[in-house]
């Protein structure tokens, strides 16, 4: 399945809760949206996720359902690591 790399930005700092964090993940398995993982600014004003999807109008619809922004949408062609195990094009 296709990888993609999402900018959110964010107006008020974002606050994660266990719920809201369960909330996005319910509507991305009904999307076909698999989130992997984020990182957060210090400033907790921008994210930049990796997700599993078939498109990105999948990502945008998911993003929608859960009134999160999706600012920058970017198909990943290769991943690369420190470990080797890591390093894998993506077919």
């Amino acid at each position: 399945m296709p990888l993609f790399l999402i900018e959110r930005h964010f107006a008020e700092k974002l606050d994660l809760t266990a719920d809201g964090i369960a909330a996005i993940s319910k509507i991305n398995g009904e999307t076909g949206v698999n989130w992997l993982f984020s990182f957060l600014s210090a400033d907790k004003r921008k994210t930049y996720c990796l997700y599993e999807a078939k498109d990105p109008e999948a990502i945008r619809e998911a993003a929608r359902r859960a009134n999160v922004p999706a600012d920058v949408i970017i198909e990943v062609q290769q991943i690369f690591g420190a470990d080797p195990r890591v390093l894998a094009p993506l077919a």
